[in-house]
């Protein structure tokens, strides 16, 4: 055991510095680092599991001491089943026993630890069995995701189309532990950093402030689902008087980080929460931000937490920006990709398989669209003012007509949409999402028809189009689209 002791090495939480026991790292994060673990885990009241996450948490997330010490009472940024499994292999820091936290540290700042082989014995073995009880509760939820998905699927799956819109206001109205996957899922870095290095996005936003400064100036700006605070940053470099950034999700941590980093915190609060429940340190605001869009502009239903702000918040006189968006759709005429995804269900090695087309069909394809499969001119279905538009009218039923430009088959049906900052503005901006323009993290949406038909050049293409939020998941988008007396329902999740 003596041996084991000697070759074990504790990196610190904080820097590159290992120690040889555990005491030792904690000890010199309290005087280093100025974090105390031991109290920490007495302030928090955290039991063996609760300091497993924390562990985690801290070498995931790599947060400074400053954002642990401001955290009080509430939801802790580690509270996520996600941290119970291990950063870092074999951490000697996991397999402390949390009662014996303080006492090993006063040891080191006392006299030299004087470990018995019988004590390390002990420890060894119950480090063992929490490590084995995490790795089963890691496992049980894991299975209990998988199947909830299942089910998730099947009911999207199951709701029909004339089952009528979901109740106005369905986002504000979902409790905490309903939303949590949604949240959880903008809480690591990965798909900020996809957002982030999308340039037809990001830039966008940017140069739409900084080439607007009067609009900024001096105004009470709020950030809507801020996520790293990029857009509050822009904000108040384009001259905000205040900035308050809302996120629910544990991303917030960091963004307080970074904002700090670039000594913006005088301008910019935030808040950790929904916005539909925080109480912000302003009755009104001047202008609210937000990147709320999601595939083919309305999956997710961020918008319903957009317009709850504004409703709520914004000043007379006041915009949200984006101010103006637009859906479209065309026809596609790509038979390749049709027979690889559809038509290969036929005969499968020799095997019939087409049942299983009906689970193909019925899920909305988001992809990078070759815009040489076009083959009609784009009709925009509904265009919406982020001013005026009501949480009830994000679900809508439209007729259009497409124009065809191309003889050939009809295989499919493509949607994107365009967004536009204009109003009160002298440089207006705008972006789009569709094939003819640069690729962005939102690619195009493709709607598979079960039977390809021919279509001529010149030809009117009547069709309709209905979408409306699931009510069993008011996050996922169901599409219903009939053409050519075709009639399909599609999910979006």
């Amino acid at each position: 055991m003596e041996e084991e002791s000697e070759n074990m090495s504790v990196l610190c939480l904080f820097c590159d510095r290992s120690f040889r026991t555990v005491p030792e790292s904690l000890q010199h994060c309290r005087s280093d680092h100025g974090v105390d673990i031991p109290e920490l885990v007495k302030r928090h009241s955290l039991d063996d599991y609760g300091y497993i996450k924390m562990i985690n948490y801290i070498r995931t997330v790599k947060c400074t001491g400053q954002s642990l010490a401001v955290l009080s009472g509430g939801i802790l940024p580690w509270d996520s089943d996600v941290y119970m499994m291990p950063a870092l292999p074999d951490d000697p820091l996991l397999q402390t026993d949390v009662e014996e936290l303080a006492g090993d540290v006063a040891q080191v700042l006392g006299s030299a630890p004087s470990l018995q082989t019988a004590a390390l014995l002990h420890r060894a073995q119950q480090a063992e069995e929490r490590a084995q009880r995490a790795e089963d509760a890691l496992t049980r939820a894991m299975d209990d995701m998988h199947k909830l998905r299942l089910l998730a699927q099947g009911l999207v799956l199951s709701s029909g189309p004339g089952q009528g819109p979901s109740t106005p206001g369905a986002i504000a109205e979902l409790r905490e532990e309903e939303d949590e996957a949604y949240f959880s899922s903008y809480g690591h870095y990965s798909i900020h950093e996809e957002m982030l290095k999308d340039k037809v996005r990001t830039e966008t936003y940017r140069d739409f402030m900084y080439s607007n400064p009067d609009v900024f100036k001096d105004k009470v700006v709020l950030d809507v689902g801020c996520g790293t605070a990029v857009l509050s940053m822009f904000a108040a470099r384009s001259g905000a008087r205040k900035v308050i950034g809302v996120d629910q999700s544990e991303i917030i941590y960091q963004a307080m980080d970074i904002v700090r980093s670039n000594q913006l915190e005088n301008t910019i609060t935030l808040i950790r929460g929904r916005i539909e429940e925080v109480d912000l340190p302003v009755d009104k605001v001047d202008i609210i931000i937000s990147e709320w869009m999601g595939y083919f502009l309305l999956f997710e239903s961020m918008l319903d937490s957009v317009l709850y702000a504004r409703d709520r918040y914004l000043a007379d006189g006041g915009s949200v920006y984006p101010d103006c968006c637009s859906i479209s759709l065309a026809a596609v005429g790509d038979t390749e990709k049709h027979r690889d995804r559809i038509a290969f269900w036929d005969n499968v090695y020799g095997f019939k398989m087409e049942c299983m087309k009906n689970s193909v069909l019925s899920e909305a394809v988001v992809e990078v669209l070759k815009p040489e499969t076009l083959i009609s001119e784009p009709a925009v279905i509904q265009t919406l003012d982020c001013n005026d538009v009501t949480i009830s009218e994000l679900e809508f039923t439209a007729e259009f007509t497409l124009k065809i430009t191309a003889s050939t088959h009809c295989t499919a049906v493509v949607g994107y949409f365009d967004v536009f900052f204009g109003r009160g503005c002298g440089s207006k901006m705008m972006f789009s999402t569709g094939p003819h323009c640069t690729k962005t993290h939102w690619k195009q949406t493709v709607f598979l028809l079960e039977k390809p038909f021919p279509v001529q050049t010149g030809e009117d293409l009547p069709g309709q189009i209905s979408i409306r939020k699931n009510k069993k998941d008011p996050r996922a988008l169901l599409v219903t689209l009939t053409l050519d007396d075709q009639r399909q329902t599609y999910s979006i999740q």
